[in-house]
């Protein structure tokens, strides 16, 4: 213990050797112990003298607020339970929700405690709709931006921290700002994976951090903000920058949750360390988080809480069965009445259930439906090219036709009667006439040969059809498709045109119907010697693994042996809820 510690004791002892004003007294010293954050000597104090500290909330609360700062969390609760008990008998509305939102925020933050918490937040906002308090509102979705945030609930998260964000300028709360642009840091570093934007919204919580001179400056909200910003730079694999943070947080000395926060500091060097592949410094820090783990017993610490919630549940449950067997006869007409309302409300549930269902069958008709319309597109897609192609080739065909007989054929009439008036008069005009109408027939059968080799799709070629594609798709507002090329130029042989797009209509097929993806980016880049195609997409992706060459499925085989024929070779990397990308390189 230190020094100030042991001044404080010294204090109390003389306090509590004299008579009837020492209870007061010991009152303002807990309050006064509790704003200089002295957790132990609050602890201490209740212990010499736990008759006299109990019979207040305040006291209650605070010895709950202080157990919990030194991350006794089974304690923490029994003394949460008493001071709310005690408020509910003064009939404190604003500190019973107080209490019930650290309750509440005392649970959340057990892992793999099984209690119903949200009971305790319902009640805040219940308190905040009664009040019209902006304050507890403000509370309210703040948690429940937290609870979407741990869910995955992206959207929800997000619209929810915004509405924190407008309270608090409203009620002109930095503190509240602060902790609303940490969550939101914190929501898109580890959920978004933008690291960027999650840094912007660190470092503007930072600069409301050190630019409040008004309010008390909280050490755990320093120390939250550097162990964010040290886990967005390790997420980045900007390791050392990451380090630089972290060590900042580790240095500083935290009065509240201290083993609790430096356990979860200490895991994320442990594996920053593991990354650089200095995997002594790993292991110092593995062992500093096993030791701060032990000494915590999480497990054992969520049994216990889970005793006192069963306890003070169960003697809720007694006080409400007594005071309903007094009131018993005077309750039986309001029984009945319920009892009714029960059946017409399990009736109005069962139509409501019926509705939902039937809703739930017209939605995914719907889907159904959207699916085949889009599989409709891509079939018109595919029908338009291949006309649009054919139609191309007879044109073309026809123009070599005419080229063919009406110049070409007309020039060689003409070689052929030089060559018959060579033959009577040989002159050296005439013979250098006659070559020089070879020479003509020549290129024109060159400029024949060029334009047949020109490729055709619809006459706009590979790059066109794709674009249009992805148009006509992202057109339907379901899934967006972005269309990437290099070095395409100059156009490819008809027919590996046609083809390629072929295999890529097909994959964006498979896209539609099975991966439930909302973006898909495709990538052509010609490399002179090779043809390079990356379709990329963000959907739910599948186990590669599970598809062989006896059993390829969902359109593969078919995109397989296309890519085959073109003496090319195909590569699947997917993931479960990581997407799908596929790459084909194809040899020209």
């Amino acid at each position: 213990m230190d020094k100030k510690n042991l001044t404080y004791l010294f204090i109390l002892l003389s306090i509590l050797s004299y008579g009837q004003e020492k209870h007061k007294t010991t009152f303002r010293l807990v309050d006064s112990l509790f704003k200089a954050e002295n957790y132990d000597s609050i602890i201490a104090l209740n212990r010499l003298s736990p008759k006299n500290n109990t019979s207040s909330a305040r006291v209650n609360f605070i010895l709950a607020k202080s157990y919990e700062n030194i991350n006794k969390e089974e304690i923490a609760l029994l003394y949460y339970k008493k001071a709310l008990q005690l408020y509910r008998e003064q009939k404190d509305n604003e500190n019973i929700a107080k209490i019930n939102l650290e309750i509440y925020l005392l649970l959340d933050s057990q892992n793999n405690i099984k209690i119903d918490k949200n009971q305790y937040l319902e009640s805040v906002l219940k308190h905040a709709k009664k009040t019209n308090s902006k304050k507890w509102m403000a509370a309210y979705y703040n948690n429940l931006g937290i609870s979407f945030h741990k869910k995955n609930i992206i959207d929800s998260s997000k619209l929810y921290y915004a509405k924190v964000l407008s309270l608090s300028k409203e009620i002109d709360s930095s503190t509240m700002e602060i902790n609303t642009y940490l969550n939101l840091g914190s929501l898109f570093s580890n959920k978004i994976k933008k690291y960027d934007s999650a840094i912007y919204y660190f470092n503007k919580a930072f600069k409301l951090y050190y630019n409040d001179t008004i309010y008390y400056k909280n050490l755990n909200t320093e120390f939250y903000l550097l162990n964010n910003l040290g886990n967005t730079y390790r997420r980045k694999k900007s390791y050392s920058e990451a380090l630089k943070y972290y060590f900042k947080a580790e240095a500083i000395d935290l009065p509240k949750l201290n083993r609790k926060s430096k356990k979860i500091l200490y895991s994320n060097i442990e594996a920053t360390y593991y990354y650089m592949n200095e995997w002594e410094k790993a292991y110092d820090y593995l062992y500093k988080y096993d030791s701060i783990k032990n000494i915590i017993n999480l497990k054992e610490q969520n049994s216990k809480i889970s005793d006192i919630e069963e306890q003070y549940d169960n003697e809720k449950l007694r006080a409400d069965n007594l005071e309903s067997e007094a009131k018993r006869k005077q309750n039986q007409n309001i029984a009945i009445g319920l009892a009714g309302s029960l059946v017409l409300g399990s009736i109005i549930a069962f139509l409501l259930f019926k509705n939902t269902k039937r809703k739930q069958k017209l939605a995914e008709q719907e889907k159904e439906l959207e699916t085949q319309k889009l599989a409709t597109v891509l079939k018109e897609q595919e029908l338009t090219a291949i006309d649009a192609m054919i139609e191309g080739q007879e044109k073309e065909r026809q123009r070599i036709a005419n080229d063919l007989h009406d110049d070409l054929g007309g020039l060689m009439a003409t070689v052929k009667l030089h060559f018959n008036a060579l033959k009577e008069k040989q002159t050296p005009e005439l013979y250098t006439k006659t070559n020089q109408l070879i020479d003509e027939a020549y290129d024109k059968v060159r400029s024949v040969a060029h334009a047949k080799n020109s490729g055709v799709i619809a006459k706009q070629g590979l790059l066109k059809a794709i674009n249009e594609m992805a148009a006509k798709i992202s057109a339907l507002n379901k899934i967006q498709i972005d269309v990437i090329d290099h070095g395409l130029e100059n156009r490819l042989e008809n027919s590996l045109e046609l083809t390629i797009f072929r295999i890529i209509q097909e994959l964006i097929t498979n896209i539609i119907k099975h991966a439930n993806a909302s973006e898909v980016s495709i990538h052509i880049t010609n490399h002179d010697d090779s043809l390079n195609i990356m379709v990329e997409d963000n959907g739910k992706g599948f186990n590669p693994s599970q598809i062989t060459k006896t059993n390829k499925g969902m359109g593969i085989s078919s995109i397989d042996k296309r890519v085959e024929y073109l003496d090319g070779n195909m590569t699947i990397e997917s993931e479960k809820n990581q997407g799908s990308t596929i790459i084909i390189d194809i040899p020209l």
